[in-house]
């Protein structure tokens, strides 16, 4: 395609439009008018190349344990930790569920529990005869809930429950201690 000079109407856009933009940056590059002499290019940009994702910021908040010491480890194995509270979610809409979750994070760390027993329900029997892997919606979502609570920086470990608290229905949330 060819280039060719922008008309006086044409122009008088261009003018406005340039007095009309602010730069995004006070010390950004100054805007150029064009020269009336100077030919424009009308031709559609080229897309630019997508830029790859930003790579997540390094975070400050110590990640849940996959292995807490031996004494926490043969407590919750032979099932003698008692929760200091618990909290019943199986029954609740997913919206409902995430907020009493944030509600009982909030109240444990107020109350300095170590041990919150979550109750979410088991899968669905007929998941379990048919061998498919679908899970309840709120055990599926509870991961991601706990990554992303305010409180997630206080939880040491999340474990399936002891089959006397509800076994694979509950997950115990191991809290730290306040510093």
């Amino acid at each position: 395609m060819t280039r060719r000079r922008l008309n006086a109407e044409e122009e008088a856009l261009w003018a406005a439009l340039i007095r009309s933009v602010r730069p995004l940056r006070p010390q950004a590059a100054p805007v150029l008018v064009p020269d009336a002499s100077q030919a424009v290019d009308h031709t559609p940009p080229s897309r630019p190349r997508p830029l790859p994702p930003p790579a997540p910021p390094p975070s400050s908040r110590p990640a849940p344990a996959a292995i807490l010491d031996g004494t926490w480890e043969r407590r919750i194995r032979g099932g003698n930790i008692n929760p200091d509270m618990s909290i019943d979610l199986h029954g609740h809409s997913l919206s409902a569920a995430h907020a009493r979750l944030n509600q009982a994070l909030a109240s444990a760390v107020m109350n300095q529990a170590r041990v919150l027993l979550v109750v979410t329900g088991k899968p669905p029997k007929t998941a379990e005869k048919s061998g498919s892997s679908r899970r309840g919606a709120i055990r599926g979502e509870i991961g991601h809930w706990l990554e992303t609570s305010p409180h997630a920086h206080r939880i040491a470990s999340v474990r399936i429950a002891h089959p006397r608290h509800g076994g694979d229905g509950a997950l115990y949330v191991i809290l730290r201690r306040a510093k």
